[in-house]
């Protein structure tokens, strides 16, 4: 956004008659824009899973982090990030995403929050719950997930990425993860089966191997180029004034419902901005300039009245002749 130039100091309206006036100029008013960042989540490991298997309470138990943890759907509305730190001197980052739920690809839900910060993590925590009534309800889900990754981005799926068997402490826990791992043998769009790692957060069981197993995989991928997912944009950026047509006026003159006069017009605007309206000076110095560019002869050929209210943005006058 290109800056407009410096205001000139009263030294610049210096007379022989008026060698100390009190007038000076603002700075020329500059380009604006309004602009929306967006924060992508920078994490080694991603947990990600429906929503409530467990990745937050996971996180909490892993790393100094204390995601907000409920048994209802979308506790997590935003990314939560911790270190975990490992007895033998290895860190790393792991982020609780936002669960993901079946049309996540197309906006569904909190389903792009999630993949838009998912796309940075070079290791993936794939969380599957356990203690459903339903025997087959962990395969669907799990199947669900990783559907909802490859309609996002397919290079989501080439991730190392490791099953974790989570609530593994519950009563059908134990029957539901051998019915998972046979309808996963049963699978043959898998290259390969993957590893299927059970645990507990709530009671640690297996918490402090399955950090062990990640960070060893960790060290076997390698490092992620941040880059690869975003489209390179080079431009050059040049301010210039925009041409005036001729149907352009220097100032444009409308009346509002109360029957003020209201100026207005890119010249007219950029003048008021740069002056400083708190000396009288620069004041009659403005409504020299309005007379000049011909504003008070339209607002006569208007109808104005003598003490007619007129309006320039917030600041108002009364209008004499």
């Amino acid at each position: 956004a290109k800056g407009g130039r410096g205001g000139r100091g009263n030294i610049h309206f210096a007379s022989a008659k008026n060698p100390a006036p009190e007038i000076a100029e603002n700075g020329e008013p500059g380009e604006d824009h309004y602009l929306e960042l967006e924060l992508k989540m920078l994490a080694d490991v991603g947990l990600i899973g429906f929503p409530s298997v467990g990745k937050s309470t996971l996180l909490s138990v892993v790393t100094g982090a204390k995601p907000k943890i409920a048994a209802y759907e979308f506790t997590t509305l935003t990314p939560n990030l911790g270190m975990v730190m490992l007895p033998d001197g290895r860190d790393f980052a792991m982020a609780d995403m936002p669960g993901l739920i079946e049309g996540a690809s197309k906006g569904i839900g909190l389903g792009l929050k999630f993949l838009r910060h998912i796309e940075r993590t070079r290791v993936l925590l794939h969380l599957v719950d356990m203690s459903s009534e339903d025997p087959h309800q962990a395969i669907e889900r799990y199947r669900q997930i990783n559907k909802e990754l490859a309609n996002y981005d397919p290079e989501l799926l080439k991730r190392p990425q490791i099953i974790v068997a989570t609530k593994m402490d519950l009563p059908n826990a134990t029957d539901n993860l051998q019915t998972f791992k046979e309808d996963l043998a049963k699978d043959e769009t898998l290259s390969q089966q993957p590893e299927i790692f059970p645990i507990s957060a709530v009671t640690h069981q297996g918490v402090q191997q399955l950090m062990q197993l990640t960070a060893d995989l960790l060290d076997k991928t390698p490092a992620f180029d941040s880059e690869s997912h975003d489209k390179e944009l080079i431009a050059k950026y040049q301010s210039a004034a925009p041409k005036k047509t001729a149907s352009e006026a220097d100032f444009t003159i409308t009346k509002d419902e109360d029957g003020t006069w209201v100026l207005g017009g890119e010249k007219l605007i950029r003048l008021f901005k740069m002056t400083d309206l708190t000396h009288e000076e620069s004041q009659l110095r403005f409504a020299r300039q309005l007379r000049h560019m011909g504003v008070d002869d339209a607002l006569r050929a208007k109808g104005v009245q003598d003490g007619d209210l007129v309006r320039i943005e917030k600041f108002v006058f009364e209008f004499i002749q």
